[in-house]
């Protein structure tokens, strides 16, 4: 029995398994190193009453009040828990990849460093079907920033290099195969197959988190994401045969996790 018993899941399925919960209460009740390959996708903070841009139309940038942001300090203090929660679990091999945009990406990463975690990339991930920017104030946000980092500096991790320069670079219209993956990934936001079961305002694309997951982990790890969302990380790692424990506070979001799964066969 382990200290995460007392967390009833949200679904449960074999080696894929979904919690309501507060993702650092939830962390700190696990076994140490027990997880292999951490993907966040954070709150991006950027619910502040602005707009953007969808399908053509202006629209609210407001999330929800899980986005709104608490100030710079409060923001960078969530950060840092979550972060410190994450490193006590990881094996030593593990590693973590956290996406956000510069709204919170800067505080992730100093977060990082000061956890002690060491940084091994930055990646861009270039959206080339990203939405205008309607004020015409600003450059048109059309990337993402990634950044995978590993649990300390005298440590090692998992990379499938051979993987990376032959079988991962699928939605990329710039492939080269045979060559070294580098650090900018063109890659779409997701299909509208992927959203089916209803949307996700931070929703991750398939062929993001296939590149992410087998490029880092191997088959029967364990793959934590404390921010799960509509659950790409989880139907990634399932496709691939590692076992999925994924979070998240809000549970209408877990229900389109719990649909896509259920019919993952003919999701993607």
């Amino acid at each position: 029995m382990t200290k995460t018993d007392h967390f009833e899941p949200f679904f449960s399925d074999k080696n894929f398994n979904l919690f309501q919960v507060d993702c650092i209460d939830f962390i700190s009740q696990l076994p140490k190193a027990s997880i292999d390959l951490i993907f966040a996708d954070p709150p991006y903070n950027l619910s502040n009453g602005g707009f953007t841009c969808k399908s053509g139309r202006r629209a609210s940038v407001d999330k929800g009040v899980w986005d709104k942001s608490h100030g710079s300090k409060s923001d960078f203090e969530f950060h840092l828990n979550w972060i410190t929660a994450c490193k006590r679990v990881l094996k030593d091999n593990g590693s973590i990849w956290i996406s956000g945009t510069y709204h919170s990406i800067y505080a992730c990463g100093f977060a990082l460093q000061t956890a002690g975690y060491q940084i091994l990339n930055d990646i861009c991930w270039f959206k080339p079907n990203a939405p205008p920017n309607l004020s015409a104030r600003y450059f048109t946000a059309s990337h993402e920033t990634l950044i995978w980092a590993r649990k300390n500096k005298k440590g090692y991790h998992t990379f499938n290099y051979q993987l990376t320069k032959n079988d991962l670079w699928e939605g990329d219209p710039l492939k080269k195969r045979s060559k070294q993956m580098r650090s900018v990934w063109s890659i779409p936001s997701p299909k509208s197959s992927e959203k089916k079961f209803g949307k996700h305002p931070t929703q991750k694309p398939w062929a993001l988190l296939k590149r992410i997951i087998l490029s880092t982990s191997q088959e029967g790890d364990t793959v934590l994401d404390p921010f799960c969302g509509s659950g790409t990380t989880g139907l990634v790692a399932h496709h691939y045969d590692r076992k999925f424990i994924g979070l998240d506070t809000e549970p209408k979001y877990l229900e389109i996790v719990v649909q896509r799964y259920k019919n993952s066969n003919n999701n993607f």
